[in-house]
């Protein structure tokens, strides 16, 4: 494979990326072919040594979206996260995704639960001192208080949880990519050497 052939099928795996990422990688695999050519190597020859570009390109998507998420917590980059991970591998994609959609849908019924005990509760507590509840108006005050109270600590767990449970993503991701990389590496230090 030549260069030009190596980096356009490169630069296509990285379309979506932020431009100075981008720049970035590109940078970097230039100085990869520009060292080999110094050391006397062809452009073949490099270019088998770095492997394959859309795997290549695969595995930095995975780590700038891992990265994404450890600089700003926010949905955005859970959900840049969540893809790079899911992005490393079709099989991953077929015992991954049955379990986090699992997850996810465990967490948004919970949610939504959550929401409900909530707004339930402050229904209690502005109706009833004017309907008459059993135990009076000051039960129905406390009740509600105490509902929103229990939905509100449970919202905070959930969120833990949520925050957890994807930095344990973000960790498989990152063992994943570890677990891959060195399968790569032997191959490539071989053709280099």
């Amino acid at each position: 494979m030549t260069r030009q052939a190596f980096m356009a099928r490169l630069r296509e795996g990285l379309r979506g990326l932020p431009a100075q990422t981008q720049a970035d990688i590109m940078a970097d695999y230039e100085s990869h072919f520009a060292d080999g050519q110094s050391a006397g190597r062809s452009e073949a020859e490099v270019a088998a040594a770095l492997g394959d570009p859309d795997r290549l390109a695969r595995e930095l998507r995975a780590e700038a979206g891992l990265k994404r998420w450890e600089e700003a917590r926010s949905p955005s980059s859970a959900g840049a996260a969540v893809f790079a991970v899911l992005g490393l591998g079709a099989i991953d994609i077929i015992f991954l995704l049955p379990i986090l959609m699992g997850v996810v849908g465990a967490l948004v019924g919970i949610a939504v639960a959550v929401l409900a005990v909530f707004f339930a509760g402050g229904v209690m507590f502005a109706a009833g001192p004017f309907t008459d509840p059993p135990g009076g108006a000051v039960a129905a005050l406390m009740g509600g208080l105490g509902l929103m109270a229990g939905a509100t600590s449970a919202g905070a767990v959930l969120t833990i949880v949520s925050i957890g449970l994807l930095n344990a993503l973000v960790w498989y991701g990152r063992l994943h990519y570890r677990l891959l990389k060195p399968a790569l590496e032997p191959q490539a230090q071989g053709t280099l050497a």
